[in-house]
């Protein structure tokens, strides 16, 4: 794939990618002695290092990163382990520096302190907010420098507050120990990886072509591995005078991209479309789809050209090509150079000549010579799997049957030739783009060849990698805890659709295609300070009240706001096939949704008491999930475990004794949401209150 790949892009930077390697950061951890005897299988190597730490942080994304920053700020010492190399997750090894954000809250620059701090950095690197002039947001900027910046707010917080930041790039977690009766973490083994002796820089290989090799012990022939064992670092309790370490001795925090830490430690989870309910009236399957989750994509950029440039074509391109599409028709759109231009200036990440006044389209410049786009698109480089034949993230059973979940036996949790299935429609999507004269979803006139492009590849790309495409691809949907049991959540806590949504739910879809009992429950849950109302004889569930705001939660610990937002995954098998749509009725849920809270019920796993889940694997129905995803509500679910974790600390108490007699009065919570607010996190949108229902000012689109 790799020698096909190089056919496509512009010269492989030989010299770069040279026998030998860069330098890699360090964990600042000194080795020490172990002092316990391994809790793990009779297979498990003897550590190279034994790290203490008060936070373990798995997952460098911007969930992780706001953990990191908040927890340094309070002078913790924080562990951080991540698979690639940069911290940032969405905005730097993804790719996908675009922010999405909703249009009221980012007039009033409502965020976490934190998210606000990042917005302030951007502008202040490029002098404006908006480098590349894209469209689909007010900031797009390039991965390395959201890398950077994130890094430079990290080590000012980490002076600031006292902390210590262990950072452990290429770094991922291999088995999780426990106590006797599978409470609390006690410990876990991680690998991190480094080139092989004589071998290629690391970001020279595809994502498929190691990743089952970084969650080896051995060293191979490509990477060579240490093995590192995290343990708590213990509680000072001459700083913490309230602290309890016997209950109390650290945590785990779970912000991978995929929810790794919540399939290792066996928590209740779920995946994929949720049964239609009164709580998800708007699903398509009457029983749970664990396989049809969002799909992922591998981001890409490429640069506008003066000059023609020619292709090769990939050698696998024919089997993608019935996919792409410029998506439907749009009325402002008149030419197939219109399209183009369109999808370019869509996530253009660098505008050669800022602020300039040419022809635009769709209220953006049209590309010029020296433009860098990246490409994030539906019908094009989006990869949306949906069987069980090709789903991404395994399930539980599948993760069983493959020996993932036995002792030592994980591998990361996901498919691996998806993964490679994804990386080769990204690449032909490059090639469709500049070449390609088919379109799967319109009249093929539209579709033109437009060679003044060229695929921008080489460890001094904007991507970093030698294959040009993103380290890690962007990840909209992941495994999603089940909360704990609390009051109306029986079975667990979820985040659900009605509890945010902003659809008519009084429309007519909902009273044809929901049962009467279905419909009257959800429009009961529905009627807000009407809810007793709902219940007098002979009401009528057809005129029940329908309030106009979200549900509000006495346990919020931060805010969200996006649309519910759906790339759904494909009906049949495989995703590319000729004349293949979208699972019918996914997009029935997709639409504006109202400012909304991040409840600690959420970030709670059952059985575990000392993890807590800041990252899109948080207890939210798939529904649910694509509002909860992107970057400000990553940083401040982030913000809020950050602060949990040492309200904690410092108080000998574990989070569920928080939450574990709502709706009663906790003063321990009540001081809890003080803190955040007083910090500058805060955990509910201005005038959210019962009463107030006049909410229209909010809509995010």
């Amino acid at each position: 794939m790799q020698q096909l790949f190089r056919a496509l892009t512009t010269p492989f930077l030989a010299a770069v990618v040279a026998a030998g390697s860069f330098p890699l950061p360090i964990g600042q951890a000194q080795a020490q002695p172990s002092a316990n005897p391994s809790p793990f299988g009779p297979n498990t190597p003897t550590p190279d290092q034994v790290v203490e730490c008060e936070l373990l942080i798995v997952g460098g994304g911007l969930a992780g990163t706001a953990t990191a920053y908040e927890s340094l700020l309070m002078g913790h010492t924080v562990c951080m382990t991540e698979l690639t190399d940069w911290v940032g997750g969405q905005i730097s090894s993804q790719g996908t520096t675009a922010l999405d954000e909703s249009r009221e809250q980012r007039r009033r620059l409502f965020y976490s302190r934190g998210y606000n701090d990042l917005r302030r950095r951007v502008e202040e690197k490029y002098g404006e907010l908006n480098p590349g002039q894209c469209w689909v947001s007010v900031s797009c900027f390039m991965p390395a420098d959201a890398n950077a910046i994130l890094m430079e707010m990290l080590a000012e917080a980490e002076r600031q507050g006292g902390g210590e930041l262990k950072w452990f790039p290429n770094t991922v977690i291999k088995e999780v120990g426990f106590n006797a009766d599978r409470s609390h973490i006690d410990t876990m083994m991680a690998i991190r990886h480094s080139p092989a002796p004589g071998t290629a820089p690391l970001n020279t290989d595809f994502l498929s072509e190691i990743i089952e090799d970084a969650y080896t012990y051995e060293d191979s022939a490509r990477l060579s591995k240490e093995i590192i064992q995290f343990v708590p670092a213990g509680i000072d309790t001459n700083r913490f005078p309230n602290a309890d370490p016997d209950r109390v001795d650290w945590f785990v925090v779970e912000a991978t991209e995929t929810g790794e830490i919540i399939a290792l430690a066996d928590v209740p989870y779920e995946l994929g479309l949720d049964p239609r309910s009164p709580l998800n009236p708007s699903s398509p399957v009457a029983e749970r789809d664990a396989y049809c989750t969002q799909g992922f994509t591998y981001t890409f950029a490429m640069e506008r050209t003066a000059e023609a440039q020619t292709f090769d074509v990939p050698e696998f391109y024919s089997i993608y090509e019935p996919y792409y599409s410029w998506e439907k028709e749009r009325p402002q759109l008149q030419t197939p150079q219109d399209h183009f231009d369109f999808v370019f200036t869509y996530r253009r990440l660098w505008s050669a000549a800022p602020r300039r006044l040419n022809e635009r389209i769709f209220g953006s410049p049209r590309p010029v010579p020296g433009d860098i786009s990246m490409q994030n698109w539906t019908w094009g480089n989006d990869y949306r799997p949906g069987t069980s034949r090709d789903n991404l993230i395994l399930t539980h059973d599948q993760l069983r049957s493959s020996g993932q979940l036995a002792p030592g036996g994980w591998l990361g949790g996901l498919r691996t030739e998806t993964l490679r299935r994804g990386e080769e429609n990204a690449i032909g999507f490059f090639y469709w783009l500049t070449t390609g004269t088919t379109d799967s979803q319109l009249d093929d006139s539209w579709k033109e060849p437009d060679p003044y492009n060229r695929y921008l590849s080489g460890l001094d790309s904007p991507m970093n990698t030698a294959h040009g495409l993103s380290k890690y691809p962007y990840i909209r949907e992941a495994r999603r805890i089940i909360g704990r049991p609390s009051p109306g959540y029986d079975s667990g806590f979820m985040i659900s659709e009605i509890d945010f949504s902003w659809n008519d739910f009084t429309s007519e879809f909902y009273q044809q295609n929901l049962d009467r009992s279905t419909f009257t429950s959800m429009r009961r849950l529905l009627a807000g300070l009407d809810t007793i109302d709902t219940f007098m004889p002979g009401a009528n569930p057809d005129e029940f009240h329908v309030r106009g705001r979200s549900r509000m939660y006495p346990d919020s610990v931060g805010i969200a706001q996006y649309a519910i937002d759906f790339h759904p995954c494909m009906r049949d098998y495989p995703p590319e096939a000729p004349g293949n749509i979208e699972r019918p009725g996914v997009r029935q849920a997709h639409g504006q949704a109202f400012p909304a809270q991040i409840p600690l019920r959420a970030l709670i796993p059952q059985r575990v008491d000392n993890m807590l889940v800041a990252s899109k694997s948080i207890a939210a129905s798939n529904i649910a999930a694509a509002a909860y995803r992107v970057h400000s509500f990553e940083w401040s679910v982030g913000a809020g475990a950050a602060h949990t974790i040492d309200f904690s600390l410092r108080n000998g108490v574990l989070p569920y004794e928080l939450v574990e007699n709502l709706p009663r009065h906790n003063p321990l919570l009540h001081a809890l949401r003080q803190e955040l607010e007083a910090s500058g996190n805060p955990t509910q949108f201005p005038d959210t209150s019962i009463f107030n229902e006049e909410w229209t000012e909010w809509k995010p689109w």
